[in-house]
């Protein structure tokens, strides 16, 4: 079967489809992926043969994928979210297609049209799902993908892990965040792939590129934007959370995340109300319990190579 996967050029986009892709590709499936160049380095070193579809950098529009189809010819589309104009037209040309999402159903007035009709992979657990979200759905356990990097030598009992993704991550949001955790005993951890940081407290480390997985596997808290690929990555390994959203859809995956129980949400983006909300979850058994309980949902999904099986059928 010949797959062809198509994405907005953003790492919050890209990234939760390349699980699946790769399970399609590892089971003898011939997978290409339509995206802008920004996401060709790392797709091209997972031999996932990226393109880039006309003159697109990042959302993908009617006619940049319409040549494109005719030329990959494929069995099966698979558009995300943000390109609703590729599952538009892939359906108008008749070949079959299926709408990809990155998390929760995002709300209007962000930026994005929201998808419509069709069957949804939806890989986000259905605990925290949007409960107006009642499209036809397949399942998708999330599965991070693992971001290259060295993981720091553990100094403290405690990990906290810190990041506030790559296009909200500033320095000006960063600063109050780690101030407020550098006051409590744990080592923090920081992801900032495009904020300078520097002269950071002693229990603090900056790092521009991190195994994230791993990092957050071994974290015991987690405190980041409410960006969709953190959150479900936080949550599939059971840690307490921390949100400070800042813009998109991540006010609606907040709101989902304290519902659950498993994390916190500052009155305030800064140093007191961070580290007090810190404290609060490292403090109190009840916020790991409720991650522990959507990891153990998250669990119950069918894998990407699961879903690789059935999707011969689907098509």
């Amino acid at each position: 079967m010949r797959v062809l996967f198509a994405s907005m050029a953003t790492v919050g986009h890209t990234f939760p489809m390349i699980p699946l892709a790769l399970a399609l590709r590892d089971a003898g499936h011939e997978v290409h992926f339509a995206v802008g160049d920004d996401m060709h380095t790392e797709l091209d070193r997972l031999g996932l043969k990226p393109f880039r579809p006309g003159m697109v950098f990042g959302e993908i529009y009617a006619e940049d994928i319409a040549p494109e189809l005719e030329r990959v010819l494929p069995d099966l589309v698979i558009s995300g979210w943000a390109v609703p104009e590729v599952f538009a037209e892939a359906r108008r040309r008749a070949f079959p297609v299926l709408w990809h999402g990155f998390g929760r159903m995002f709300v209007d007035g962000i930026g994005l049209a929201r998808p419509g009709s069709g069957r949804h992979l939806d890989i986000c657990p259905p605990s925290l799902q949007d409960k107006d979200f009642v499209h036809d759905r397949l399942l998708l356990r999330p599965v991070a993908h693992q971001t290259l990097g060295e993981m720091p030598r553990r100094t403290h009992e405690k990990l906290i892990y810190l990041t506030l993704g790559s296009v909200f991550g500033t320095r000006d949001a960063l600063l109050p965040a780690i101030a407020g955790l550098a006051r409590l005993d744990a080592q923090v951890v920081v992801a900032a792939p495009k904020a300078c940081l520097t002269h950071v407290p002693s229990n603090v480390t900056v790092h521009q590129w991190l195994p994230q997985v791993e990092v957050i596997r071994q974290a015991d808290l987690v405190v980041h934007h409410g960006g969709s690929g953190t959150m479900l990555a936080a949550l599939a390994e059971g840690v307490p959370q921390v949100v400070l959203p800042q813009g998109a859809d991540q006010t609606g995956n907040a709101h989902a995340l304290v519902a659950s129980g498993a994390a916190v949400w500052p009155s305030a983006v800064s140093a007191d109300a961070v580290a007090e909300s810190a404290r609060l979850v490292l403090g109190a058994g009840e916020y790991g319990e409720a991650a522990g309980q959507v990891a153990r949902e998250i669990r119950h999904m069918p894998s990407p190579e699961e879903v690789a099986d059935r999707l011969a059928e689907v098509v």
